[in-house]
């Protein structure tokens, strides 16, 4: 069993309310707009990270992550990516690949609007964590949790930080 912390949209930001959640995580996962790599250097200190550009990110991201990563933890195939469009409305980029490999996970951030939706047509949950960060439209800041077990996505929580500041 694996403890997963999702968060996406940083934007330069990390604190210790987003530190607390890092450390009751077994792996942490972002999905882009890191902004500056002290980010992802303060996460890797604590747990392993996988992680994807965003829009924002400059060459430095761009050099050490990737646009796309496809993983696999337990039983579980993983998709993140940071622009990625949601059910029935897939980016065009990784419309018609999705369809024909879809994960049991797909992940995006960019909207910095917290969505969990599942997809009947793929049979994938579709997860945007939100945002973590303190730039943007956003009220609250956001992260997602949960459990992944054998083939199983389990004990699935929204974490709502301070607002932002």
């Amino acid at each position: 069993m694996k403890k997963i912390l999702l968060l996406s949209d940083t934007h330069s930001f990390i604190d210790n309310q987003i530190l607390k959640f890092v450390k009751q995580a077994d792996e942490v996962w972002h999905a882009g707009d890191i902004g500056d790599l002290k980010v992802t250097d303060t996460l890797k200190k604590h747990k392993p990270l996988r992680a994807v550009f965003g829009n924002i990110d400059g060459k430095d991201a761009r050099a050490e992550f990737p646009l796309d990563l496809k993983f696999e933890v337990e039983n579980v195939s993983v998709w993140m990516t940071h622009i990625g469009g949601y059910p029935n409305k897939y980016n065009q980029r990784i419309r018609e690949e999705i369809k024909t490999n879809p994960p049991k996970i797909f992940i995006c951030g960019h909207s910095h609007i917290l969505k969990v939706q599942y997809d009947k047509k793929l049979n994938l949950l579709h997860l945007n964590p939100g945002a973590a960060g303190n730039h943007g439209f956003h009220k609250i800041r956001t992260m997602l949790r949960f459990k992944i077990e054998k083939d199983e996505i389990k004990d699935l929580e929204i974490i709502e930080l301070a607002a932002r500041g």
